[in-house]
């Protein structure tokens, strides 16, 4: 089992099945650079829950602010990031038998906010009979076969 890394350090098994969990920032569906953005870029805090058969069973997204409001307050209790690793954690402590390590999951996807998430399979490859990409949304590393766990920031 590889050792928890920057964008992995939250991904593993607890006694009902996997999870993938994370703190991310993201932009609603047709966004458009203008004016104002900072006030559309929002922080997530993400709690996936699977299965014994890698089926997708449940999640927990909940938006802990904006970057305008964590530009505001980048420290202390009104830092909309501190609020989302607090939320972060609370969440993966409420998982029993909690441990990091490898997961296999299927694909899946949902909207919340106008913000796709889940792990999306993409074909990517000119002439590809079949998806040969996957990619956690909103998170953004992307993940391609053999399937093995290796991602590309």
């Amino acid at each position: 089992m590889a050792a928890p890394e920057y964008r992995t350090a939250t991904i593993g098994r607890y006694a009902e099945g996997q999870f993938l969990a994370s703190v991310a920032y993201a932009f609603p569906e047709g966004f458009s650079l203008e004016e104002g953005w900072e006030d559309k870029k929002r922080l997530y805090t993400v709690l996936h829950q699977f299965d014994s058969q890698a089926r997708h069973i449940h999640s927990n997204i909940w938006c802990a602010g904006t970057w305008a409001e964590q530009q505001r307050h980048p420290h202390g209790n009104d830092s909309a990031l501190v609020w989302a690793k607090a939320g972060l954690a609370q969440l993966l402590h409420s998982l029993p038998q909690l441990r990091d390590g490898d997961i296999a999951i299927r694909p899946f996807q949902l909207t919340v906010d106008g913000v796709l998430f889940g792990l999306v399979s993409e074909r990517h490859a000119e002439g590809a009979g079949e998806d040969d990409w996957a990619e956690p949304y909103p998170d953004g590393f992307e993940s391609s076969a053999p399937w093995d766990g290796q991602y590309d920031a």
